[in-house]
């Protein structure tokens, strides 16, 4: 059976045609340039995917070669102890197998901080990149924060000096608030790849709280889109018909 894996460069086509989408409908606004980032940012995401799931080679072979050279040292310093002349001083034999088992010790640490070094360095890149996109997620959400439907739908005479312009029909309301809803999901996915290139236990509990803030942030869209639509039964009288 074929696994089945996200593919980076549809998520970066939907990007487009989701800015596409936007442009045609709201031409130069703050969310069709919110899109242009995020598509850029799905660009970046997918070289980085790629770069994460491969091995660094620089690494590995500088670690081995560190390691190499540990073990090396090691056989030296151990040539360099005559235990039978240690034999006869008690002393000197408990202060010498005693430094040499703390080498031994430094030398296990040393060699469990370079093996792990490519996995700490992938998990920092990784968590960089989706700080990078949880802000996304919340310049998003900002976008829609002003978008009430029970305002902007309501009374036209209730508007303050300082209150948010809104001059939207309930039909581009409703498209605005599919858009803010949309970038919020494919925001998600692009986390998502992160979790399918490295499955480190740190960088997987990071994407799983990015796909838990944009699904939480899509709930509060989508409830606004619900009340869009509960406004207009209620001003044709029944369910609306409008897909």
């Amino acid at each position: 059976m074929r696994t089945r894996t996200l593919d980076a460069e549809k998520i970066v086509i939907t990007l487009d045609r989701l800015h596409a989408r936007i442009e045609e409908r709201f031409p130069a606004s703050g969310l069709s340039t919110v899109c242009v980032d995020l598509a850029k940012a799905a660009r970046k995401t997918a070289q980085r995917a790629r770069a994460l799931n491969s091995p660094f080679i620089g690494v590995r072979l500088g670690v081995l070669a560190l390691i190499a050279g540990g073990l090396a040292a090691q056989l030296a310093a151990a040539r360099y102890l005559h235990l039978e002349r240690l034999a006869s001083d008690a002393s000197n034999l408990v202060q010498s197998t005693e430094a040499a088992v703390n080498l031994l010790i430094l030398f296990g640490g040393a060699v469990w901080f370079l093996t792990t070094l490519e996995v700490r360095m992938k998990r920092g890149r990784a968590l960089e990149a989706l700080h990078e996109l949880r802000s996304y997620a919340h310049v998003i959400d900002m976008h829609q924060l002003t978008k009430d439907p029970t305002i902007i739908l309501g009374p036209k005479n209730t508007r303050t000096e300082h209150s948010p312009q809104r001059d939207m029909s309930q039909f581009e309301l409703a498209r605005y608030l599919d858009y803010c809803a949309e970038m919020l999901s494919l925001t998600g996915k692009l986390a998502a790849l992160y979790a399918e290139r490295l499955q480190d236990p740190v960088v997987v509990n990071a994407v799983n709280d990015v796909e838990s803030l944009t699904t939480n942030l899509g709930r509060k869209i989508w409830q606004k889109i619900m009340i869009i639509g509960q406004l207009d039964e209620s001003a044709n009288g029944g369910p609306s018909r409008t897909a």
